[in-house]
């Protein structure tokens, strides 16, 4: 029909710039927030454009659900407030009816959701968390500062201090190295020059010219060892994430069937989105009712309140069911469920428009009509 056509093409463009300029607002907020960690040293300098990149596509499916749901609301109001709802109802085209074109415009969004929730973001989790680290890796072996101790690596209790540092040749002079085996014994290199290497993915730091002094603390067993050349093997291997040691990194098929309580909780969760997309855009539909003759936009707030309960409920179910609270049919289905009913009890209430709202609201809980 026509109004269907016309009522889609509305949403489709709709969406499209509320996406778009929600997507503006929260990118900029987390580039000045990496921007910002970087230039602490908690972030990789050249990791920062790649990590956006990353948390736009993890962002992706709460803004599909949002989009569908503000664009929705959106053209709906508008219909309300210019008259032209009314005039469809006077035609005899009741607000039930909107519901299918309502439908055929969110269950893209929801399959979209679906598909990246299940499959797409487990992937650019792991890789996110991979590159980072890499990065970060790399970035220790080049953040060398002359007159300052560092230390170098996570193991052995490693302390470097430089000299001198010459950045175009990358040679560190007059070089000083303390570390710790794992008996305890001290180890103190002081070496003529040095320079990081990163071959192979082994993480090397090549001395020449230098003594080695090793021993316990409080005890007279020191010995001297004098050498021209020395590699000190950082790290043979960059780290490497492990798909199953993060929840959000976990294939889908491996989250299906697992009695972990922290993979039901993930699961609900990566199932939800969806779901919330479709309901979310059938609630729109009642919400959107707008009085022109008030002139009061009270079903914003309405709206609002809906969402932030969805989403705060969500989360809520999740944490419960990731604590063994609740299992996973029972954390999943009840919010869901709340909320489909909601949607289908303010579409009866405000089929009956003419009614006040609390007669109508016992009219549509008896489930009738007129």
């Amino acid at each position: 029909m026509i109004y269907r056509q016309n009522f889609v093409k509305e949403l489709t463009f709709t969406a499209i710039g509320i996406f778009v300029v929600i997507l503006a607002v929260l990118v900029s907020t987390q580039a000045i927030n990496l921007l910002g960690r970087a230039a602490d040293g908690r972030v990789a300098v050249d990791a920062v454009a790649a990590l956006i990149g990353f948390w736009t596509l993890g962002m992706t499916p709460l803004l599909l659900v949002l989009t569908a749901y503000i664009s929705t609301l959106t053209v709906l109001t508008r219909f309300w407030r210019d008259s032209e709802m009314s005039v469809w109802l006077s035609c005899g085209l009741s607000l039930r009816q909107w519901v299918r074109p309502v439908l055929s415009f969110a269950l893209p969004f929801a399959a979209l959701v679906a598909a990246m929730q299940l499959s797409v973001l487990p992937w650019a989790e792991l890789r996110s968390r991979e590159f980072a680290e890499i990065l970060k890796q790399k970035q220790e072996l080049s953040m060398v500062e002359a007159g300052e101790f560092r230390t170098l690596g996570k193991k052995n209790g490693r302390v470097y201090f430089v000299g001198t540092f010459d950045t175009g040749s990358g040679i560190m002079k007059n070089l000083f190295l303390r570390e710790q085996d794992d008996k305890g014994r001290e180890n103190i290199i002081f070496a003529k020059e040095g320079r990081f290497s990163l071959t192979d993915n082994k993480r090397t730091l090549e001395l020449t010219q230098g003594y080695r002094y090793g021993g316990i603390p409080g005890e007279a067993d020191y010995n001297q060892v004098s050498f021209e050349h020395l590699n000190l093997i950082i790290s043979a291997t960059p780290k490497i994430i492990n798909p199953i040691d993060h929840r959000r990194t976990i294939p889908t098929a491996k989250l299906i069937g697992s009695d972990n309580p922290q993979h039901r909780a993930e699961l609900m969760w990566r199932l939800s989105l969806p779901l919330a997309a479709l309901i979310l855009s059938i609630l729109a539909v009642p919400l959107s009712y707008f009085n022109p003759r008030t002139g009061h936009t009270y079903n914003i707030l309405f709206a609002i309140g809906f969402f932030l309960i969805y989403q705060n409920g969500l989360t809520f179910l999740r944490n419960a069911i990731e604590n063994s609270k609740l299992g996973f049919w029972t954390g999943f289905l009840p919010i869901h469920i709340i909320m489909l009913a909601a949607a289908v009890i303010l579409l009866r209430v405000r089929s009956m428009p003419a009614q006040p709202f609390s007669q109508a609201l016992k009219a549509a809980l008896k489930g009738r009509a007129s």
